[in-house]
This record gives C-alpha cells, structure tokens and sequence, in this order.
C-alpha cells in the first residue's frame, strides 16, 4: 500500500491562525483589514506581488515566518550560496547560483575554485555563438551554418527552449529548434525543408547516455551522413554539451566543440550554464549575459533580503500554507504574455522533479503533503480553456498571474487589455458573481419563476477563489532572469520547508531501468519476456508487437 506521509501536526501558531480566520472568506478578510492590501503586498526593483487574495492573514503570515527560522532557513540558504551539499543524496552541492555570478569571488567546490571553469565556458560560449551569428561556422561543404537544431530532453531542452521563445522578437536573426521527443516525428518535423549542409545539431546530455536524446542524435547523424557522403563528413555539425566528454568522442564530436558540465549544477537549473548555449546562439551572448545578469540580481536579494520582504521566501511561505494548513493538491500559473507559453511546463519539472518526493532528508516518510500539482497556460487562452472550472467547478485552485505590464510589440491597446484581463480574473476570483445580484440582473430583462431561478443557478459565481499576482515592469532578458531565479529559490525554500531534498529525482530514473528489457521484447521474433513482467505490461507488449511487425 502507497504511503503518502506520515500523519502530522502544524505548529501551534499555525494552527491557531488558520482557526482564528477558520470560516471567514476573503471579501470578509478584506473588511476586517483595510489595509489588507498593502500589508500583504511587497514591491521590489519595479515589481509588485500581491498576495493578499490568498487565504491568510497576517497573524498566519508571522506564523510561517516563525516556522521558516525553526526549520533553519537561514542555514539552509546559506549553504547553498557556500557550495555545501545540500544535495545530500547524492553528495553534491548545488550551485547553479555560480554560474550567474559577474564578480570573480571564488566559489569552492572541494577546495576547488570553480569560477575561471565558468568563466573559460562562457569565453567559449561566445565565441561559438558569435562564430555561428556572423556566418563564420561552416559545415562540411563550406556552405556556412544557417540553421541549429538542440536535441536534449528534460532541464536540456525546457528551460533554453522557453528561454528562446521568450526573448523572440523580430530582431531575432537565428534559426534555433528544439527536438526532446524520441517520437521520431518531433526530429521530422524539427528538420522538414532545413537543408543538411547548413544545420549544426547541439546535443545535450549530462552523461551522454540519455534514451532520447542519443536515439534522436544518432537519426540525426544520419541524415547529415546521408546527405553529405558518409560519416566523417558530419563531425563539424555537431556540438556536445556534456559531463562525459570519451563518450561524446566517441560518437563523433570533435574535442574543440564538446564544452563541459559539471556534477554540482542539476539538469532543471542548468540553462545558465553551457545548456544555455542556443539562447546565446538564437539571441546573442550579450542577451544571455543580460540574463545571467538579471538571474545574480535574484540570488542577492534572496541572499541577503530579510525573510519579511524576502519574494522567494514569501510565495514559498504561501505554497506551505495552501499546502499543508488549506490541503490544495494543485496550483495553476498564468503567465499574460505569449512570449511565457512555455513557463507552465518549466515550472513543472521545477517543482515537481524538485519536490515531488514522499520522503524526508533522512529517509522518513513526510509529515503531510509536499509539492502540489502544477499546471497552467497563457492568458487569454486559459481564460476560453479551464477558466470556467477555476470559476464555477467544484475544486478551489489557487492561481498565479504572471503580468509582464509594459509590451514589447503595438499596439499599445491590446497591451492594455491583455493587463486588464489579468487582473478582471483575479478580481472574479476573489468577488464572484452572487445569486441575489444576478437574480436582479435577469429579473430586469423579464425572466421570474423557474426559468429565473435555473439562469441564476447557471451563472452564479461562487467566488472567494484565491491567487496571487506578480507584476513586472516589461518582459525583457534582464527580468526573465529575475523571474526565473525567484521560482527557483522559491522551490528550494518550499523544500526547506517540507524537510526534503529538492535536489535529487530518483523517480525518474525507474522507468529508464524498466525500458531496456521492453525495447527486446517488442523486437523479438518469440512470445519471451522479462520475468518480472506484469500481465497487464504482458499483453499491451505482444499487441504492440503485433501492430509494429505489420
């Protein structure tokens, strides 16, 4: 039987501020607390988060900061920015915060200072993407590289690829796209009419051994050998971005063009790094610097903001609260702006692969639930998608509005309305649309009796929905750095918090050992299977068989 977690008890000053406001909405919360607003609100270098739609009050708040000083946050963050390992399972530290780090304080890593390291990668990041930029990288038939296809999957592909799309404007001046998917349609697709004598493929695997991304860089290996008469024609259109460098060899990448990773900088915190490289080829390296930069300008304030007017550790604060004192299992991010299409789905393997765990540092189960579920996709769109659920189903979800304010692109009007969509929903949220006002409303137009009574029914809005809303000043690199780095200290926090290791995902490694012995069964020409298969696995395979051998 599955062992969710261990029963368990909030602190006593927890409790007793979710008893003191037990049976009080939001709207009512506002009336007691004129000032609600401001008190629950933090402003910071142009951004404005506003919590105060949540339910909680300040005596919860003062609650849970008391908390985060018992659970030791202070020494947690600490060693994190110190390079300790507070990747205990595994022994590593984790310190993704070096990579965006301008200044040339060392940073140790086993006695080891590991900023010239960084610094020489980011020497060769620019060089190669600037080589690429200016046409100055060719490719076998000395046609010059016009085109660069990324194959990685996981932390190698979402956060560069949402990265990409997110600074995409019509400056843009470089074909980049991504292949994750071992479909062999998403590389089909990837390639379509790119010629082979201009595309440079970057394959990204810390070990070089990833499922898909090997099977999609050997299809892709040939169709340039295809084209361009054999295999030691390719090598100059391939890079390697990858921790073993003999297995990169081996597959055909020259020594020059395999730059490094490094054991202490995870896959979902890695577009800082090398993995970076196809933002600094799709937008320039001076864009990626502006990144970084925007990035370090996070990590200072998570570093040394007191907790009260700390954002990470705020919103972390607030995740604990719907979590583990309301028992929301799930929490909808909705980014305004087209450009952050591809947030929802970075934010997942952020958090989830982060804190999707069932266990503590120790090995013990969890006392209460961790991470919530987590999905999400733009405004407007949601709004004509699962709005109508976050308004009238049956669930409360808290939800999370992103709102880059000032546009990129004209006209300046429908950057106007886009905002005011943004905050008409979370308003709707958080004031409904009562029955005695839409009973009103409808009598005014002629309606009485049962048909009055079943059209308020059906447009009632319960309202007392919660969320939380982030304003930005603009979406530019600067500020996606920003962005992206208070999601990731916010998830560390909120594994503070839980009492487990956000830096280890033992459970996506089960299915990678389970894989190998299927691939040989669905190939085989006799009815044999692993011995450990179960029945259900058993039949779905000799009917997979079936279908792939006609």
């Amino acid at each position: 039987m599955l062992t969710k977690y261990r029963e368990f008890t909030l602190p006593e000053a927890i409790s007793e501020a979710a008893a003191a406001m037990r049976g009080r909405t939001l709207a009512q919360l506002f009336d007691l607390d004129p000032r609600r607003a401001e008190r629950l609100s933090r402003a910071w270098e142009g951004w404005l988060v506003d919590f105060s739609k949540e339910r909680i009050t300040g005596q919860g708040l003062d609650a849970l900061l008391d908390h985060a000083a018992s659970v030791n946050l202070a020494s947690w963050i600490a060693a994190l920015f110190a390079g300790e390992k507070v990747n205990l399972s595994e022994a590593r530290p984790a310190l993704h915060t070096a990579l965006r780090q301008a200044e040339a304080t060392p940073v140790l890593v086993a006695g080891e200072d590991v900023m010239p390291k960084i610094q020489a990668v980011q020497a060769r990041m620019r060089r190669l993407s600037s080589s690429l930029r200016n046409g100055e990288r060719k490719g076998a038939m000395g046609a010059p590289i016009r085109h660069v296809v990324n194959i990685g999957i996981g932390g190698s592909d979402l956060g560069p690829r949402m990265v990409c799309d997110a600074l995409s404007s019509t400056a843009l001046s470089f074909d980049v796209a991504f292949v994750s998917n071992v479909d062999p349609a998403h590389l089909a697709r990837a390639l379509g009419t790119r010629l082979p004598a201009e595309t440079l493929f970057i394959v990204t695997s810390k070990t070089f051994t990833t499922q898909e991304t090997i099977a999609n860089a050997r299809t892709a290996r040939g169709w340039l050998a295809t084209a361009l008469g054999g295999d030691r024609n390719v090598g100059s259109h391939f890079i390697g971005v990858t921790a073993n460098v003999e297995a990169a060899i081996a597959f055909g990448i020259a020594p020059d063009d395999i730059l490094p990773l490094w054991d202490w900088v995870g896959g979902r915190y890695s577009l800082w790094s090398a993995v970076g490289l196809p933002i600094a080829i799709a937008h320039g390296f001076d864009r990626f610097e502006r990144l970084l930069a925007g990035a370090a300008r996070m990590d200072n304030h998570f570093r040394f903001t007191p907790f009260p007017q700390n954002l990470p550790v705020l919103l972390a604060l607030v995740t604990f609260w719907n979590t583990r004192v309301l028992g929301h299992g799930q929490r909808v991010i909705v980014p305004y702006a087209q450009a952050l299409s591809g947030l929802p789905a970075y934010l997942q393997q952020l958090s989830l692969e982060s804190n999707g765990k069932r266990v503590t540092r120790d090995g013990s189960a969890v006392a209460g639930p961790t991470a919530p579920g987590l999905w999400g996709a733009t405004g407007t769109e949601g709004q004509h998608a699962f709005f109508q659920w976050l308004h009238q189903g049956t669930s409360e979800v808290p939800v999370e509005f992103i709102v880059p304010v000032r546009g990129t692109h004209p006209p300046h009007e429908q950057q106007v309305l886009l905002v005011a969509n943004a905050l008409a929903q979370a308003q709707a949220l958080l004031q409904g649309l009562s029955e005695p006002v839409l009973s009103h409303r409808l009598a005014e137009l002629g309606l009485s009796g049962a048909p009055l009574h079943a059209a308020v029914a059906a447009r009632a809005c319960p309202g007392d929905r919660a969320s939380t809303t982030l304003l930005l000043p603009t979406l530019n690199a600067y500020e996606l750095g920003s962005l992206l780095a208070l999601y990731e200290h916010r998830t560390f926090v909120e594994g503070v918090l839980f009492g487990i290791n956000s830096f280890d995902q033992w459970g996506v490694e089960l299915g990678k050992t389970l894989t190998p012995p299927l691939i040989a069964a669905l190939g085989a020409s006799s009815a044999d299977f692993p011995q450990d298969i179960d029945p259900s696995t058993r039949a779905l395979t000799a009917h997979a068989r079936s279908l792939l051998a006609s």
